[in-house]
């Protein structure tokens, strides 16, 4: 097993629990610099106190007979268009949909999906690249007013209250990665509102839940990793983790439009700490890759549990993939995918292929990547910087390795031990003039 992981954060766990962005907002409202927070009794005072179980329901007489989310030729239709959109071709599958949108310009399917496909150009930068966020909330603000519109022309209409919810979460994900707290409570809870709604169709598509699953899931996970926000919890339904989990299985293998994003999110749930089922996610990353090559995301959660998992030689394979394909500057293949590709690939020169110079060269490349999107405090970075010093010093370098471990001292946390490392060495190994300076200073 290869002890160096890094696991996704706990916080951008927490994130992707779309209809739980309140609880978020209230852990980092602890924050000097977070702006001021409504209350959570304030905005979810009149949220109905309901479970969300494993029940699947099969409304009687309704109507679906318009439904574009059950129709069999439109899935056919737009089966390659969903495909394109998960191996980033961005453009193809924008043609597809838009096409979709000029045959039913008044349905919000058409605008979800474009929304969707801008929403995985936003997702390789670990959602920092704003270039895409104006397109991406009119998308999502135009689904929700066409879905709004046949909502309430018949308030069963349960796949407008499915694209309501959907939309309205995918909104608030985003402003709550903006930290702009007051626009994605909002947005949670109109997401849970048409979630609760949309539910009662459970039993005619699995595309419905979706949402439930994500919710049973995550409402469970907050309340067992931060036990301070469980008051806050009191305001929404009640979770069931192995529900919420199974949920998701069962969309990942039988849904449409939601299958993918099922199995990205089961991969990651997998991967987590909490569940530490990182063979089971290595596995799913496996098929997830085979299936779209050219996701980046996909491939890094490839290489990043096969490197957990102590599979070296995929993960080699893996980030040498990557690292070709950001050289080629193929979509969705930023320095985000570029730092974590070219650090397994040192961290494999060092100690599986013992080449000092490839890793050096691998953990530069690595800094580079961080620096360029200005991930200087990423395990990435820190523990590249930390890997120079050390081969510096084995080298008998020591000039060099003060420099790397001086770094070290600049960005990595005081009381972390890569801090206590940085410092033991320079501290052991001073330069001579600055040792005869002190002495002269009698220290």
């Amino acid at each position: 097993m290869v002890q160096i992981y890094f696991s996704i954060r706990p916080l951008q766990l927490l994130r992707v629990a779309f209809l739980l962005f309140i609880a978020l907002g209230s852990a980092q409202a602890q924050s000097p610099s977070a702006p001021a927070l409504p209350s959570p009794a304030d905005t979810l005072r009149s949220m109905p106190g309901v479970d969300l179980e494993d029940v699947y329901v099969a409304p009687a007489a309704v109507d679906t007979k318009e439904w574009l989310l059950l129709n069999a030729d439109i899935q056919t239709e737009l089966g390659g268009a969903v495909n394109n959109l998960y191996n980033f071709k961005f453009d193809q599958a924008e043609k597809q949909f838009r096409s979709l949108r000029r045959r039913y310009p008044q349905h919000p399917m058409a605008y979800f999906l474009l929304g969707l496909n801008t929403w995985w150009k936003i997702m390789p930068s670990n959602t920092h690249n704003k270039q895409y966020d104006k397109l991406f909330f009119a998308y999502m603000d135009t689904a929700i007013t066409k879905a709004e519109t046949m909502y309430r022309a018949d308030s069963r209409n349960y796949e407008a209250a499915f694209f309501l919810s959907a939309a309205y979460g995918f909104d608030a994900r985003l402003h709550a990665e903006r930290r702009d707290w007051a626009k994605a409570t909002v947005s949670s809870k109109r997401a849970l509102t048409y979630l609760q709604k949309s539910r009662e169709a459970n039993g005619l598509s699995p595309e419905f839940v979706f949402g439930e699953g994500l919710f049973n899931y995550y409402a469970v996970w907050i309340g067992e990793e931060y036990p301070l926000l469980r008051p806050v919890l009191l305001f929404f339904p009640r979770g069931n983790r192995a529900t919420g989990l199974a949920q998701l299985s069962n969309v990942a293998q039988n849904g449409f439009y939601t299958a993918t994003e099922a199995r990205f999110f089961r991969m990651r749930i997998l991967g987590s700490t909490t569940e530490n089922r990182t063979a089971a996610a290595l596995e799913s990353a496996r098929t997830l890759t085979k299936d779209f090559p050219d996701n980046s995301c996909f491939q890094r959660a490839h290489a990043q549990n096969s490197f957990a998992q102590g599979e070296l030689a995929e993960c080699e394979r893996t980030s040498r993939d990557i690292l070709a394909k950001v050289n080629r500057g193929l979509p969705g293949y930023e320095a985000y995918s570029g730092r974590m590709a070219a650090f397994y690939l040192g961290y494999v020169e060092q100690h599986r292929r013992r080449n000092t110079a490839a890793a050096q060269d691998y953990y530069r490349r690595c800094i580079v990547f961080c620096e360029t999107v200005g991930q200087v405090k990423s395990g990435f970075y820190l523990f590249s910087v930390v890997n120079l010093g050390r081969l510096a010093a084995s080298s008998n370098n020591a000039e060099e390795a003060r420099r790397y471990y001086r770094l070290v001292l600049e960005k990595a946390e005081r009381k972390s031990d890569l801090h206590k490392e940085a410092r033991a060495y320079l501290k052991k190994h001073a330069p001579a003039t600055a040792s005869i300076s002190n002495l002269a200073m009698g220290n």
